[in-house]
């Protein structure tokens, strides 16, 4: 049986290596990156009605970025983006990119950074500060809003032990990455978006 399951990943990987090549070599010759595609995509279904990444999309701009990356900084720049933001699937069938591994990029080449725990704090909801504080001895906290909920945190923890407490952490745009947004605007401009 252990021989049979074998068998069959083989051929799969085998398969899916065929896909992956007969992807790149019909749809992706020309483009100056070649997308991401990942191993997890059903390439057999897609194929049934493909949609490519646009070239224009696989064109590198300065610094090595693409214009996935563009999308990623504009998404940074509500301030909602988080470290448990899940990618929509456009990074990947749109902009061809590896969204988790362009972030870490991004903040390697220092267009954003990761926050604090103490910046990350509008990340968390007021009940979970309380429990924070609560761990700590802090009392009457039934009648703090936000602020006083910050500022008793502030007040009662460190940053190192802050850090301890949450996990999540807001991801912000320095002032080379507002910057990659001016210069590419046209970018985001093509982007569809939600209507508001």
């Amino acid at each position: 049986m252990v021989r049979i399951q074998s068998s069959f990943f083989k051929k799969k990987d085998e398969k899916d290596a065929y896909y992956f090549r007969y992807t790149g070599e019909k749809f992706y010759a020309d483009h100056e990156v070649k997308p991401y595609i990942s191993p997890e995509r059903d390439l057999e279904a897609w194929l049934l009605d493909p949609k490519p990444v646009s070239k224009r999309n696989m064109e590198l701009l300065r610094d090595g970025l693409l214009a996935g990356d563009i999308i990623l900084l504009w998404r940074i720049h509500f301030g909602t983006f988080t470290t448990e933001t899940w990618f929509p699937k456009y990074f990947e069938y749109t902009y061809g990119i590896h969204a988790s591994e362009h972030l870490k990029a991004l903040v390697d080449k220092g267009y954003a950074f990761i926050e604090s725990a103490f910046d990350s704090l509008d990340h968390i909801n007021a009940t979970m500060k309380k429990a924070i504080l609560k761990k700590k001895g802090v009392v009457g906290l039934s009648k703090m809003k936000a602020a006083d909920l910050n500022q008793a945190l502030a007040d009662h923890f460190t940053e190192e032990e802050l850090e301890q407490q949450f996990a999540i952490r807001g991801y912000q745009l320095t002032d080379k990455g507002k910057q990659a947004l001016k210069d590419y605007q046209a970018i985001i401009d093509r982007h569809p978006k939600k209507n508001i």
